[in-house]
């Protein structure tokens, strides 16, 4: 583990799994962690574990499937701290259960996984840029199927695997596109499969034997946040430790454009990019 003293980061979702074990050792490799999580009960848990081992954290709670409360999460991280020098987007829903809505009315999958973080990071953005070099971890997947924009919200022929698989591919399509806008601003961004069928509850919850232990992909997250080895490198996915090829929809610029407006118009960001430019 690099040493982090004087940092500090955000973790989604790390009340639980590989988040919570990420949060762990990025608080005991010396940085301020931010722990988020709905339940608080386990927030305090790992709050305490982590200032146990010598580190600082403190505990934030949000439910990710509503836009407000990411945007209250964005405000309270905004209040509590001066800087942000690492996020790490890692809550998610996966492949296990039926359709469902979000309290926005969007897939829960798609608000979850993807929108929320996409609310989240361009939120936090200006704060991130000020504690440059700073860095940006999207928790992806290398189960990515392509985004039919005919039917975004999987009203027909739903299934939780495509639900998720589109979910991740949109993290990636945002990876690329935010690379690309933060070249040179010191802040870069990368999104990664970290490992295969992980020893995490979403995995069990899904009847899968886990094939990953929490340690391999807590080791391949840290790597993106961390790690020399990837300084500098931004806009890319990767498998594990290595750089990877996403779906191709993931290449394609009128693709991600289509996103990117579609992102902007359900969190509401595009009528206040419009009302800045007024």
């Amino acid at each position: 583990m690099e040493k982090v003293s004087g940092k500090t980061a955000l973790v989604t979702g790390s009340t639980d799994g590989v988040g919570r074990l990420v949060a762990r050792k990025l608080g005991q490799a010396g940085a301020r962690v931010l722990v988020h999580g709905r339940d608080a009960d386990r927030g305090a848990r790992v709050v305490g574990d982590i200032n146990a081992s010598g580190g600082a954290a403190d505990f934030l709670a949000a439910d990710l499937s509503s836009l407000a409360e990411v945007r209250r999460l964005a405000d309270e991280v905004q209040a509590r701290v001066d800087r942000l020098d690492i996020l790490i987007n890692n809550a998610g829903i996966g492949t296990a259960g039926p359709h469902q809505t979000s309290v926005d009315g969007f897939e829960l999958r798609f608000a979850v996984n993807y929108l929320s973080g996409f609310l989240l990071t361009l939120l936090l953005l200006p704060l991130i840029k000020n504690s440059a070099p700073a860095r940006i971890v999207n928790v992806s997947s290398a189960g990515q199927q392509p985004i039919d924009f005919g039917d975004v919200m999987l009203t027909r022929g739903y299934s939780g695997a495509r639900a998720y698989c589109q979910s991740k591919l949109a993290q990636i399509m945002f990876t690329i596109d935010l690379g690309a806008a933060l070249e040179g601003t010191g802040v870069t961004v990368t999104s990664l499969h970290p490992a295969t069928y992980m020893d995490t509850s979403m995995v069990r919850r899904a009847g899968v034997r886990p094939l990953s232990t929490v340690e391999e992909v807590a080791r391949a997250i840290l790597n993106l946040a961390i790690s020399p080895a990837v300084e500098g490198q931004t806009g890319l996915y990767f498998n594990g430790l290595r750089e990877a090829t996403a779906q191709a929809q993931a290449y394609d610029p009128d693709a991600r454009q289509r996103l990117q407006a579609l992102s902007l118009e359900l969190t509401g960001l595009s009528a206040e990019v419009a009302a800045l430019d007024r």
